[in-house]
């Protein structure tokens, strides 16, 4: 994990995307929201290109200039991975294919983002930015994940970071752990749980937002457009949100370690 980079600045409000997973006409509808246009700035919290459209994702956010602060994802890592040859295999079953898309000026510029960011917010102080946890880009925390598994990931955060924004789970929340904000904005792209495009406004609060864009023609559309072969399955699996939340958390439960808890 890089060291934390600070930006001196402080930032009144900003638009949280996460988990946009090459999902084009979700990244559209949020970007059109008038808050997401009136904010200081767009942070993205990892797993930007893993999906149907990732070179249209990144060439759309990257027309943002520097209105777009970048964090990358276990999600865009692989894809770097796999295109330089450094695996063979990707767990995600559309990555290849999301790797093969992408530019080779793409693939360069999402190996060369940073796994965390750290900015000031106003109402919220020094706010710490990343995918999983701060020392993991694949690490699974949870809403209802123990007080010991929280501060195991927070070991070796400097005192003075009370926000961890993350994201990698696509379920929001917003929570109190060991004295600091924990605040996932859930998934733009792929939402578990609740259909819609899921993103947070921070500063001077957490305030989750979800957008709700006409998802049949975003069906429509990825599948007309995307040579993915399994591509209308995937468009309406996902973007219906037919995982709920209840066996999304059953799922991940183990990965936080809490089989390992006692009581």
């Amino acid at each position: 994990m890089s060291e934390p980079g600070e930006v001196g600045e402080e930032y009144g409000r900003l638009a949280v995307l996460s988990d946009i997973h090459g999902v084009l006409p979700a990244l559209e509808s949020v970007l059109a929201e008038p808050e997401v246009a009136a904010a200081d700035r767009i942070v993205l919290t990892g797993d930007i290109t893993a999906g149907p459209q990732p070179a249209e994702v990144l060439d759309l956010l990257r027309e943002q200039g520097e209105r777009v602060l970048w964090v990358g994802g276990n999600a865009d890592r692989e894809l770097v991975e796999y295109r330089r040859g450094e695996r063979t295999e990707i767990p995600d079953p559309i990555g290849p294919f999301a790797a093969r898309a992408l530019r080779d000026e793409q693939v360069d510029f999402l190996a060369a983002l940073p796994r965390t960011l750290t900015l000031r917010v106003r109402g919220l102080g020094t706010v710490l930015f990343c995918h999983a946890t701060p020392r993991d880009d694949e690490e699974v925390v949870l809403v209802d994940s123990r007080p010991a598994r929280w501060a195991e990931v927070f070991t070796g955060l400097p005192p003075g970071i009370g926000t961890v924004v993350c994201g990698h789970t696509h379920m929001p929340y917003v929570r109190l752990a060991h004295g600091r904000l924990v605040v996932n904005p859930g998934s733009v792209g792929m939402p578990y749980g609740r259909p819609g495009a899921h993103w947070c406004l921070l500063g001077p609060g957490a305030d989750l937002r979800v957008t709700s864009y006409d998802i049949p023609a975003a069906v429509s559309r990825l599948t007309a457009e995307c040579a993915y072969p399994d591509i209308a399955e995937w468009a309406d699996y996902f973007l219906h949100a037919r995982a709920t939340d209840t066996e999304v958390l059953a799922a991940f439960g183990p990965r936080d370690g809490r089989a390992d808890s006692v009581g």
